[in-house]
């Protein structure tokens, strides 16, 4: 299986972006990674 480019910490710091108002689209192409892995991690880790 191929090794995440985040950590999760990195992942956590990411969605608490997300839930302090800052716009999903936005905080992807920050981040370079896709809509798709944003709620993919949500999901996850249920934030």
């Amino acid at each position: 299986m191929k090794k995440s480019r985040y950590t999760d910490s990195q992942i956590i710091n990411i969605l608490k972006q997300a839930l302090a108002g800052m716009p999903i689209p936005e905080l992807c192409r920050e981040h370079g990674m896709s809509n798709a892995s944003f709620y993919k991690w949500r999901a996850k880790y249920g934030t």
